[in-house]
C-alpha cells in the first residue's frame, strides 16, 4: 500500500506541473529521440537486409487489457502463441517460424532477458509490461547480432517508455471473462527545466483462468529516472513483478484422466486440470491441494548512458542486475505418483529417508508437500559505439553477463517420514553461466542504389552445474557468428535484399538433464523484396534455414511442464512470407500476412517396438506449414476505431515421427476490438473506452500440446510395444475484456 500512496502523490505533482511544460515542446523533441539510440545497436534499420516487423505501442494500446506481450504479438507474421490457462493471462509463450521460445532471443533496451539456464522467456514474471513498452522489433531468422544467446528462430527487442515531453497521469482499468480484472496507474513529471524526468507505473492483474483453478495473481511496477540534454541521455530503470499462479502446465491428458476415472473427452471436459489432485491409499479421489502454485518474484535494474560526442560518434553503456527468487509448491500424492504418473518422487528413498513401520506395515512411500526453489542473480554490462559518416556506418558492441542460480527443494510436510522436519532440504545444487560477446557491424552505401552490410560476432560461453539430473557439467563454447547482406534500391520506394547469416548456440539445462547434448548451428539465407510508400507497404521474403544438430522439441515434457529437446542431426526450415499494410480508403486499413513453410528432419531415426527405424525425412514438431493473420481496421470518425483480427494456424505434429495421434488440428481465431476516444477538452481529460472480444466465433481448439512414448515390456513378456500418449492445452471459447483509460 505504501507504494500505491507514494505513486498517487507523485501523480498529483505531475498533474500540477503540466502547465509548466507547454513551452518546452519544440526544444525537447530532438532530445527525446535519443531513446531510440538505446536499441540502435541491436535493431535493424529500414534498409537492412534483414526480415523484421516493427510494432509500436499505439498499435496494441486498444488491446492492452491484461493479456501478455506474446498474445498482443499474435497477428505478426509467422507467429504462433500459446496460453496454459487458456485466455492469455498467466504462463504464455510464442513460437516464430516453428521455433520455440528458447530460440527467440529477447532483449529489453538491448539487455538480455531470456533465462540464462533454460533460455526460455517467462512473461508471467513481468505482467502488464506492454504498458511500459514504447515499441518492439521482431527479427525473423538469425537477424543481426544481439546480446544473449544466439537466435534460432527470431530476435525480439523491446524499447521501454521514452522520456515524456509533457507531464501526464494515466489511470486504466479493465475487467472481463473468468473473473479477470486489471488496474494500471502511470505518471510522468515530463522533462523539467533541468532536463530531469521521473515516470512510473503500478499494475495489478488477477484472473481465474479458463482452465479449472488456473488462476493468476500478478503485481508489477516500473520506475524510471532520466536526465536528457542535446547530447546526453542517462536512464535509471527499476522494474519487476510478483506472480502467483495455480499450476496448469500439465494440460489435458486423456490417458491420465481415464486412469483416474474422469471423463477424458475434450468436447465435454476440456477445462479439467489435474494439478494438485489428491487420493487416499485405495485410489479414491479426495480433492485438490489448494496451494498448488508457482510463486516467483523478479526485479530488474538497468542503468543506461548514451552520449553524442560529435555528429558522427555516439556511444552507449549499460549496467544491469536481475534478482529472481521463488518456488513452486505441490502436493505429491503417493497413489497418483506410483500408479498413474509412474514417477519415483513419492518414494521415501527419493527424499533420502528409510522405510518406516506404520501400524505393523512397512511403508516405503508417502504423501508429502514440497517446494522446489530457484534463487538466482543475473548481472553484467552491454555497450556499443556507433560511427556515422555520409556513406558508412560502423557499430562496435558487445557485453559480458554472469548468471548464478541455486536450485533446492524443501519438504513442508510428510505423512510417513518421521526423520523430516519442516523446511528440510532433500536436494540442493548450484549453477553458473558466463556469457561474453563482441560484435562489429558495418553498413556501407555506394552509389545511389547499393548498400552492403557485414556483421561479425564472437561469443564465448562457460556453463557449470552440479545437479542430480544434469550431472557434473563444466562446458565451454566458443562461437563465431558471421553475417553479410546486400540491399539494392529499385527506386519508387522499392528494394531487394539478400543475406546470409550463421548462428551457433549452446544447450540449455533441460538438455543436459535429458542426455548428452551437442551445440547446434544454423545457416540462414534470406531473400526479400520491399515496397513502401505513404500509407502502403508490401514485403515478400523467402528463407532457407539449414541446421546441424538442431535441438528440436520432442513433444515430451519434464516433471515441471517444461518442453524437452533433443539433437536431430541435419534439418531445415524453408518458406515464404508475405506481409502488407494497405490503406483502402480514408477510413479503411488492412494488414494481412501469410507464411507458407516446409520444415523437415533429414533421415530421422526412431526406436519403435524395440527396433531402430529410419523414418526418412519427417516434419519437425510444432512447425505448421501455414500461418496467416489479418487486421482489418475501420475508422468511421476520429473517435471510433473498429478492428477485425483473424488468425489461422495450420495442422502441425507434436512429434518428429509424424504419429497421427500427435497431430494438432488447424484452427481459426477471430477477435473484434472496438475503441472510442473522447478527446481532452479544457480541464477534461482524454478518455478511451476499449472492448476486446476474443474468439468471437467460439471456436474449440488447442493451440499447444504434448506427445510422449514409452516402451511396454510387461504386458507381453518378451515383446516390446511402444505406447503413445498425448496431451492438449485447450483455449477459451468466446470471451471478452472491456476497459477504460483516463489520461490527464
Amino acid at each position: 500500500m505504501k507504494r500505491i500512496y507514494s505513486l498517487v502523490a507523485i501523480v498529483g505533482l505531475a498533474t500540477q506541473s503540466m502547465a509548466q511544460q507547454q513551452e518546452q515542446d519544440t526544444v525537447l523533441q530532438d532530445q527525446i529521440n535519443l531513446d531510440e539510440v538505446l536499441v540502435s545497436a541491436v535493431r535493424a534499420g529500414q534498409d537492412a537486409p534483414v526480415t523484421f516487423s516493427n510494432l509500436k505501442a499505439e498499435r496494441i494500446r486498444s488491446r492492452n487489457l491484461g493479456q501478455d506481450i506474446p498474445i498482443l504479438m499474435n497477428f505478426l507474421p509467422s507467429v504462433v502463441t500459446t496460453s496454459d490457462a487458456g485466455a492469455g493471462i498467466g504462463y504464455t509463450g510464442i513460437r516464430v517460424r516453428g521455433s520455440d521460445a528458447t530460440r527467440v532471443n529477447i532483449t529489453i533496451n538491448g539487455i538480455p532477458y531470456n533465462d540464462a539456464e533454460s533460455q526460455g522467456t517467462f512473461w508471467v514474471n513481468m505482467p502488464d509490461f506492454a504498458s511500459s513498452t514504447e515499441s518492439l522489433q521482431l527479427q525473423r531468422g538469425v537477424g543481426t547480432s544481439t546480446n544473449g544467446a544466439g537466435a534460432f528462430g527470431a530476435s525480439l527487442n523491446l524499447l521501454t517508455d521514452a522520456v515524456a515531453r509533457k507531464a501526464y497521469a494515466e489511470v486504466a482499468g479493465s475487467a472481463g471473462s473468468f473473473g479477470t480484472h486489471k488496474a494500471t496507474l502511470k505518471f510522468s513529471t515530463g522533462v523539467l527545466g533541468q532536463g530531469f524526468e521521473l515516470s512510473g507505473r503500478l499494475s495489478r492483474i488477477a484472473s481465474d483462468g479458463y482452465i479449472d483453478r488456473a488462476s493468476s495473481d500478478l503485481d508489477s511496477y516500473f520506475l524510471q529516472g532520466a536526465y536528457v540534454d542535446s547530447n546526453t541521455l542517462v536512464k535509471a530503470l527499476l522494474f519487476g513483478g510478483h506472480e502467483i499462479t495455480y499450476q496448469s502446465w500439465y494440460g489435458f491428458d486423456p490417458a491420465v484422466l481415464g486412469a483416474i476415472g474422469v471423463d477424458a473427452s475434450l468436447e465435454t471436459n476440456r477445462r479439467y486440470n489435474v494439478a494438485g489432485i489428491q487420493f487416499d491409499d485405495a485410489g479414491n479421489f479426495e480433492g485438490f491441494y489448494e496451494n498448488q502454485v508457482d510463486n516467483y518474484k523478479q526485479d530488474h535494474f538497468q542503468l543506461h548512458w548514451s552520449e553524442s560526442w560529435s555528429p558522427a560518434l555516439r556511444t552507449n553503456l549499460a549496467l544491469h542486475y536481475t534478482r529472481g527468487r521463488g518456488f513452486f509448491e505441490e502436493y505429491v500424492d503417493d497413489w497418483y505418483y506410483t500408479n498413474v504418473f509412474f514417477a519415483p518422487d513419492a518414494q521415501l528413498d527419493f527424499l533420502g529417508q528409510p522405510a518406516v513401520e506404520v501400524d505393523g506395515q512397512t511403508r516405503s512411500s508417502t504423501d508429502y508437500i514440497r517446494r522446489r526453489w530457484l534463487d538466482n542473480d543475473f548481472y553484467g554490462t552491454v555497450f556499443s559505439a556507433r560511427y556515422q559518416a555520409e556513406e558508412l556506418q560502423v557499430t562496435l558492441g558487445g557485453g559480458w553477463n554472469t548468471y548464478r542460480g541455486d536450485h533446492f527443494g524443501e519438504v513442508l510436510w510428510a505423512r510417513y517420514a518421521p526423520g523430516i522436519n519442516r523446511g528440510d532440504r532433500y536436494y540442493q545444487d548450484d549453477s553458473r553461466k558466463d556469457d561474453g560477446n563482441l560484435f562489429l557491424k558495418a553498413d556501407y552505401q555506394f552509389g545511389e542504389a547499393w548498400r552492403v552490410f557485414a556483421d561479425l560476432q564472437y561469443r564465448g560461453v562457460q556453463y557449470q552445474a552440479n545437479g542430480a539430473e544434469t550431472g557434473l557439467v563444466d562446458d565451454r563454447f566458443n562461437f563465431f557468428n558471421p553475417k553479410a547482406g546486400i540491399t539494392y534500391g529499385l527506386g519508387a520506394g522499392q528494394d531487394l535484399y539478400f543475406s546470409y547469416a550463421v548462428a551457433n548456440r549452446e544447450p540449455n539445462r533441460n538438455d543436459y538433464e535429458n542426455g548428452n547434448p551437442r551445440p547446434e548451428q544454423l545457416q540462414d539465407f534470406e531473400l526479400g523484396w520491399r515496397w513502401t510508400k505513404p500509407g502502403t507497404s508490401l514485403r515478400v521474403n523467402a528463407y532457407y534455414m539449414r541446421y546441424k544438430d538442431q535441438l528440436v522439441l520432442t513433444g515430451e515434457l519434464n516433471d515441471v511442464g517444461a518442453p524437452l529437446r533433443a539433437n536431430v542431426g541435419d534439418s531445415y526450415r524453408t518458406g515464404i512470407e508475405l506481409d502488407a499494410a494497405l490503406r483502402l480508403g480514408p477510413k479503411w486499413e488492412w494488414q494481412p500476412n501469410l507464411a507458407l513453410s516446409v520444415n523437415r528432419n533429414v533421415d530421422f531415426f526412431f526406436r519403435r517396438d524395440g527396433e531402430l527405424r529410419d523414418l526418412g525425412n519427417t516434419e519437425i514438431a510444432y512447425s505448421p506449414g501455414v500461418v496467416g493473420a489479418s487486421r482489418l481496421v475501420y475508422r468511421p470518425s476520429e473517435a471510433w476505431q473498429v478492428a477485425l483480427l483473424t488468425k489461422y494456424v495450420g495442422d502441425q505434429y507434436m512429434s518428429n515421427i509424424e504419429a497421427e495421434r500427435s497431430r494438432l488440428d488447424a484452427y481459426w481465431q477471430t477477435d473484434v476490438n472496438l475503441q472510442y476516444v473522447i478527446p481532452a477538452s479544457g480541464r477534461m481529460p482524454e478518455i478511451a473506452l476499449n472492448l476486446l472480444v476474443n474468439n468471437l466465433l467460439d471456436a474449440q481448439f488447442s493451440s499447444n500440446g504434448y506427445f510422449y512414448t514409452y516402451d511396454d515390456d510387461f504386458s507381453n513378456p518378451g515383446t516390446i510395444t511402444t505406447i503413445e500418449g498425448v496431451g492438449y492445452y485447450p483455449q477459451a471459447g468466446i470471451h471478452f475484456l472491456a476497459g477504460a483509460t483516463v489520461r490527464f
